[in-house]
């Protein structure tokens, strides 16, 4: 199992670039010859300025956008080869994280998670059964029947987590997912996709908090300009 690990990468790119056409003419290229590994339970920070290539790549990742050119390989799969009935499915193994939390004003915490679950046809059943064990990953059962507005901030996403973990996802992404909330929330954030992380599932940060990257202790990706320009493997990682 241990050699498997080492052997096998949850996301490869492996010499990709995206270019989008241009008003001029002109190509844009939002990503050049990115060659990138993460392993399986890692958890990486993604940073860079506004407009390094972070979202494209996220892009990627969930097949949003496919490659101009190289290979993005997730979980074993080609995403270049999904045809378009088989990419929702493909999609249940990544679960996404907004800066904007995108609940459902008119529905509960409860309803918001239960709703994404009838989205995907999950039944009364599952979604009796699971919604409980996800609230208390989240440290959120108490506040079930509450509505977004009657919460913070921090719990607001936390709502967008449980949210994301409803298909019991191999990978996260989560995109700026502290950018509205204030230090205390941030790092109650943080800590709790830590913690999603150490029951198995890989997490990608994109972040502008130099104070979040610094004190993660993670391995950190650098873009700028839609190419990586550092890549650091803290070796205090556990």
């Amino acid at each position: 199992f241990l050699i498997f690990d080492f052997l096998f990468f949850m996301i490869t790119f492996d010499n990709v670039s995206k270019e989008y056409p241009s008003s001029n003419g002109y190509k844009i290229r939002a990503l050049e010859n990115i060659n990138l590994r993460v392993g399986p339970k890692e958890f990486v920070c993604l940073a860079g300025p506004s407009g390094a290539g972070k979202s494209t790549l996220f892009k990627l990742i969930i097949v949003e956008e496919k490659p101009s050119s190289g290979k993005v390989i997730i979980d074993n799969e080609n995403s270049s080869l999904l045809r378009g009935n088989q990419i929702p499915l493909f999609r249940r193994k990544i679960g996404m994280i907004f800066q904007d939390f995108r609940l459902l004003e008119n529905k509960t915490v409860y309803e918001n998670i239960a709703f994404a679950m009838e989205v995907a046809n999950y039944s009364n059943k599952e979604i009796a059964e699971d919604i409980p064990q996800i609230l208390e990953i989240v440290g959120l059962s108490d506040k079930k029947d509450q509505f977004p507005r009657q919460i913070s901030g921090g719990e607001q996403q936390r709502v967008a987590i449980a949210r994301s973990l409803i298909h019991r996802p191999k990978i996260i992404l989560a995109d700026e997912p502290t950018g509205n909330l204030d230090l205390l929330n941030s790092w109650d954030v943080v800590r709790l996709l830590l913690k999603i992380n150490e029951l198995g599932t890989t997490i990608l940060l994109a972040t502008h908090d130099q104070n979040i990257i610094k004190n993660l202790n993670k391995r950190v990706i650098t873009l700028d300009k839609g190419r990586i320009i550092r890549d650091e493997n803290n070796q205090n990682n556990k």
